[in-house]
């Protein structure tokens, strides 16, 4: 698999398309304003405005109007009527927007606001319905417009849940399964699109598909991972297992990366006594302890670390682990986390616990009210246990110490077993064993985001400059070249997959995959 290509794109750029909304260029086609789906559509500039711009707030694309659908049934006609025409426009499905890099839009075209479906209770969406049988066990069959906060309280109110979480819980179902779901709890479960049974699919000729593994399987691989290019999900069946009631959450410290990294692989490692969750990242002077992602340690906590952080030359490791339990086990968690951390080599004295709900550890993450002013350049990357080592010293020691003083936000680096992911899903990894992801999720002001986009270019330089096969995860790039080194020997069925499922290229053109410019 070829490396990823870092294709540096201009900070000018981005400043240009803070500013500047992109003009509707085209009317909708007569034809769409003599349906029945007309009286869905908007085109005031509050409803284009809004759709215009993701969470990234990096870049602004009008749609010609957005569809507020109360049914599916709506989401089909829409999708073969543009088919139908001689010239068909696109449709891109938004869930909640928070794509950084333009994804749920679509210029000129018709953007879905899947959570429309869900409408306050007046929808006939599929909603969320927990389900038995012999071969599956517990399910939720889950509309994809869902948020994953609403599958968690609905499950509950079950004494079940999924296994797989994203770290932030207000993302809708559809859009996480579009590229993978990731979190600290994948070493053990796999990524979201692990565990997903059956799908409901409307293709990009508007049919309408259920598949599985063993029922349309092109189609359902696909869509795994397949950042909308193949058909939008209106229902998943997410599996379930018995629900924890609480949870040990433990926090340690390090002050070397070798230690850090080889005891996040003994965990993620461990039998079934081992930890549920294990999460990495680094800690600077401007990425402290404390931030927008939790509110972990006290103040006399975070003095202690800031003493430490100091006396090392400004970077420090952190590995967050939890162990859920219930009332049956709770006479022995204690001696499980003991046993758990006897062997580890963080810095003595500086491990920190909690002991919380579940569900106050699965909401933990909250986003601030200010994101509508900011930006967020974020970079994501699938990096190879066999250059982290090289990265750590190129990345971390030396181009973000040099940028410290624009870091902004959480940078988390933890690790994933291979063998948890299925190879036959759309979403691209790294071929070894084990791999990390890297996060540096950035917060700035419009005016800042020249720093950050040369330190995203920095590291996207590094890594096609050592020849390592690092990934994008949530990837972004400019050229038609970029997109087929990302994918690499799964471009020519992915390319197949699209020929086959939306032939006229009307879904989710913001990716910029077989529209690259």
């Amino acid at each position: 698999m070829a490396a990823a290509n870092p294709s540096p794109i201009l900070p000018s750029y981005f400043i240009f398309m803070f500013f500047i909304i992109i003009p509707c260029a085209t009317a909708l086609p007569d034809e769409i304003l003599r349906k029945d789906i007309a009286g869905h559509l908007r085109t005031d500039p509050e409803s284009t405005s809004k759709a215009s711009a993701d969470y990234g707030n990096l870049v602004r694309e009008t749609p010609s109007a957005v569809f507020y659908p109360s049914t599916i049934d709506e989401i089909i006609s829409l999708v073969k009527l543009s088919n139908n025409l001689s010239t068909p426009f696109s449709v891109a499905a938004r869930g909640c927007g928070h794509s950084v890099r333009g994804q749920p839009m679509a210029a000129d075209g018709v953007v879905v606001e899947m959570t429309s479906l869900a409408g306050n209770g007046a929808g006939v969406g599929v909603g969320v319905r927990v389900s038995w049988n012999p071969a599956l066990g517990f399910f939720a069959d889950v509309g994809g417009e869902q948020m994953w906060i609403d599958v968690l309280e609905a499950t509950l109110e079950h004494g079940l849940a999924p296994v797989s979480w994203t770290d932030y819980l207000y993302l809708t179902v559809g859009g996480t399964l579009s590229n993978g779901g990731i979190s600290g709890q994948s070493f053990l479960h796999g990524p979201q699109i692990s565990n997903v049974h059956e799908l409901d699919v409307i293709t990009g000729t508007g049919d309408f598909i259920t598949c599985s593994k063993d029922m349309n399987s092109e189609l359902f691989f696909a869509v795994l991972g397949g950042l909308g290019q193949f058909g939008i999900i209106t229902r998943a069946r997410i599996l379930l297992h018995k629900a924890p009631s609480r949870a040990k959450w433990v926090r340690l410290i390090y002050n070397d990366f070798s230690k850090f990294t080889r005891d996040q692989e003994h965990l993620i490692s461990s039998d079934s006594n081992g930890p549920n969750y294990v999460e990495g990242s680094l800690i600077t002077d401007n990425s402290p302890p404390n931030n927008w992602r939790s509110s972990f340690y006290s103040s006399f906590h975070q003095s202690k670390i800031r003493s430490l952080l100091k006396s090392n030359q400004g970077l420090l490791y952190s590995v967050e682990i939890v162990k859920y339990y219930n009332d049956l086990t709770a006479d022995t968690i204690d001696e499980e986390l003991e046993t758990m951390a006897k062997d580890l080599e963080f810095v003595p004295d500086f491990m920190f616990k909690k002991d919380v709900p579940v569900i106050d550890f699965l909401k933990r993450v909250a986003i601030g009210d200010n994101h509508n002013s900011e930006v967020h350049p974020w970079l994501n990357l699938f990096v190879p246990k066999s250059a982290i080592s090289d990265f750590n010293d190129a990345v971390f020691a030396q181009i973000i110490r040099k940028h410290n003083h624009t870091i902004s936000g959480p940078i988390l680096f933890y690790p994933f077993n291979r063998i948890k992911w299925d190879d036959r899903a759309s979403a691209v990894i790294p071929d070894e064993e084990i791999f990390y992801t890297l996060g540096l999720l950035h917060s700035s002001m419009p005016d800042e985001v020249e720093n950050y986009e040369k330190l995203n270019n920095e590291i996207l330089e590094f890594c096609e400059k050592s020849g390592r096969k690092i990934k994008q995860y949530l990837p972004h790039y400019k050229s038609k070249e970029d997109w087929v080194k990302h994918f690499g020997s799964k471009w020519d069925s992915f390319r197949e997959m699209k020929t086959k499922f939306d032939p006229r290229m009307i879904l989710s053109p913001g990716q910029r995959i077989f529209n690259s410019i």
